[in-house]
């Protein structure tokens, strides 16, 4: 046998055994956009998750469509908030995906929880499954995304333990990343906090709470259904009485019912996005948004109103 030969089986066998390792790694699915951000930036150097709904695509309520349900049925890893946010995976979950691993992040150990406002209204809707009384938009605070990022690690490690130490690795570099993004948010939002603002959607009270902003009200807990006359005139009373600066819309729903909502009080109409829809997906994708928000949020609430 030539050295020649010897060479080229050596190398095809170091390439097979590259490959085996390759497909040893778990299938990982993240639900929306904000999860697969922070999954793939803890994945780095092993592999890539993929993404089960666009930004476009709400989280609320969703049919999956047979591609999703491939992706589902092969999955050794699935990441998301909890069964009682992206409640339409509930029983495709039990059905499909018997093998793989479920990761509920609203039940990771040090994820600071606040309870479900209560804006008396749209009480019968079982949003979100409101009987926990938990507010399920918890990424939307960098101290969770922390705990977060430590449950995906915690995850991965389980299926995958020889890369481990990658995903623990990952997992601390993250965690310094979002730190300091608290603390360059903080910054921006600093000139904001004088002013109060009410929502389309009550997702933003987590970001509120950690920067010390002043959220009102919000016009529904429910995307999907459409607030009535009475809530709109509830919300208008609120804009009135709190002096708020800002109703901030969502890109994902009509704008036409913020126009309602403002009209006949000083509030400006502005824009949040909670999962990113404009923005390109993939491991950038979670400060960006949370950078965004904060810009939109000080130049709507810095404006002058009317």
């Amino acid at each position: 046998m030539t050295t020649r030969l010897l060479i080229l089986i050596s190398g095809l066998l170091f390439l097979l055994s590259g490959a085996s390792s390759a497909f040893a790694q778990p299938r990982v699915v993240a639900t929306f956009p904000p999860l697969h951000s922070l999954t793939a930036l803890v994945m780095e150097g092993a592999g890539y998750p993929q993404l089960l709904l666009k930004g476009t695509e709400s989280p609320h309520s969703y049919s999956l469509r047979p591609s999703q349900t491939r992706m589902l049925a092969s999955a050794g890893i699935v990441i998301r908030i909890g069964d009682g946010f992206e409640v339409f995976l509930n029983k495709p979950l039990r059905a499909l995906a018997g093998s793989a691993m479920v990761v509920d992040l609203d039940k990771a150990e040090g994820i600071r929880h606040l309870p479900v406002r209560d804006h008396h209204h749209d009480r019968d809707h079982g949003h979100h499954a409101h009987g926990t009384a938990r507010d399920p938009h918890i990424w939307l605070h960098t101290g969770n995304a922390v705990a977060m990022v430590d449950a995906i690690a915690a995850a991965l490690s389980t299926k995958d333990p020889e890369n481990e130490a990658l995903y623990r690795g990952n997992a601390a570099r993250v965690s310094i990343r979002l730190r300091s993004l608290s603390m360059e948010i903080d910054r921006i939002v600093r000139p904001a906090r004088n002013y109060s603002f009410v929502t389309f959607h009550d997702a933003w009270q987590y970001f509120a709470d950690e920067f010390g902003l002043k959220s009102v009200g919000a016009l529904t807990l429910n995307p999907e259904r459409k607030p009535g006359a009475r809530r709109l005139a509830q919300i208008r009373k609120t804009i009135r009485d709190s002096g708020a600066r800002c109703l901030f819309a969502e890109p994902q729903f009509p704008s036409a019912l913020a126009q309602v909502a403002v009209r006949g009080t000083v509030a400006r109409i502005g824009v949040l996005d909670p999962v990113g829809a404009d923005l390109p997906t993939g491991s950038d994708l979670f400060f960006s948004l949370m950078r965004q928000t904060a810009k939109n949020m000080t130049m709507c609430l810095e404006g002058s109103a009317g």
